[in-house]
């Protein structure tokens, strides 16, 4: 089995327990804070492979300033965002829902942005993608209280602005980092991503940390899994193809989160998200499906 094969559902599971460590970690640490943590030991630890394994780093001006603003949108305004919103009320299907705006976002733009084009097929799976997230969320969006989303709108707004982000940093990826070591260009990306919430968690938070076995677990995960293994995949899925298609897959994380919350937190699994996961793995299969061409 080559990793070609696998990439696209292990990324799904690794990426969906980022909202899972989320939930786990928010007692131990605030968002930002816990971020700035998290960055800088991620592009400590890229920083060592790429130096013991001898990769060879961008060699322009330019190389560097794209890895490190390619970190901005992927990594700083776009967790950062999330996590903070979250943090300050978005409900998580809310913001579950608004992520799944991404993959429609990054297909209108791709082909103005990167030439890129999709078939019918694939254009058909994005809207099935959505289709399916909206019939797993919707029922619960629609239960929430009014009130609610009003104290929310604020960050609300970020939650969109961070949604965009990363749609548009995805583009950005593809557009000028198809050379070079990933490990280096991800060294590098945190280092854009710490350069946005550092400053953010030096302003508005207390930089709380409770240090414990618990915060070191969600801390260790979060490095290893998420930003190590998880990164690594969604770029190399970017690199080996449409980012359209990488970004498809974001359909099956909020998802994904359901069956992970009701297995560790015992959060309730309806109908409608088995139903709406049902249609969107359709919809990622449309998108990501290799055509053959007829000589």
């Amino acid at each position: 089995m080559t990793l070609d094969r696998i990439a696209p559902a292990l990324f799904v599971v690794l990426w969906s327990t980022g909202w899972i460590v989320a939930k786990y970690a928010s007692p131990y640490a605030d968002p930002l804070t816990f971020l700035c943590v998290r960055f800088t030991l991620a592009a400590a630890l890229f920083g060592v492979i790429a130096i013991a394994s001898r990769v060879a780093w961008p060699s322009t001006r330019a190389g560097w300033r794209h890895a490190i603003l390619s970190g901005v949108f992927l990594h700083g305004i776009y967790l950062g965002g999330v996590w903070w919103a979250i943090e300050q009320g978005v409900p998580t299907p809310v913001s579950g829902l608004i992520a799944a705006l991404q993959p429609l976002l990054t297909a209108t733009a791709a082909p103005y942005l990167v030439g890129e084009r999709l078939s019918f097929a694939q254009k058909l799976g994005v809207g099935l993608g959505f289709a399916g997230l909206t019939v797993a969320i919707l029922p619960r969006l629609l239960a929430l209280d009014a009130a609610m989303l009003q104290v929310a709108l604020i960050p609300l707004l970020i939650n969109v602005v961070a949604m965009a982000s990363v749609a548009f940093g995805t583009i950005y990826q593809k557009r000028y980092l198809q050379e070079g070591d990933l490990r280096a260009i991800a060294a590098l990306q945190y280092v854009g991503g710490l350069l946005v919430v550092l400053p953010l968690a030096l302003v508005f938070e207390p930089l709380r940390i409770v240090w414990s076995l618990e915060f070191a677990l969600a801390m260790g995960w979060s490095v290893l899994g998420l930003s190590l293994v998880s990164i690594m995949l969604l770029l190399y899925l970017i690199r080996r193809g449409q980012v359209s298609r990488a970004a498809s897959l974001t359909y099956l994380v909020p998802p994904a989160v359901a069956v992970e919350s009701w297995f560790l937190f015992g959060e309730t699994l309806t109908l409608p998200m088995i139903l709406g996961t049902l249609i969107a793995v359709v919809g990622v299969w449309l998108t990501n499906r290799k055509i053959r061409m007829i000589a």
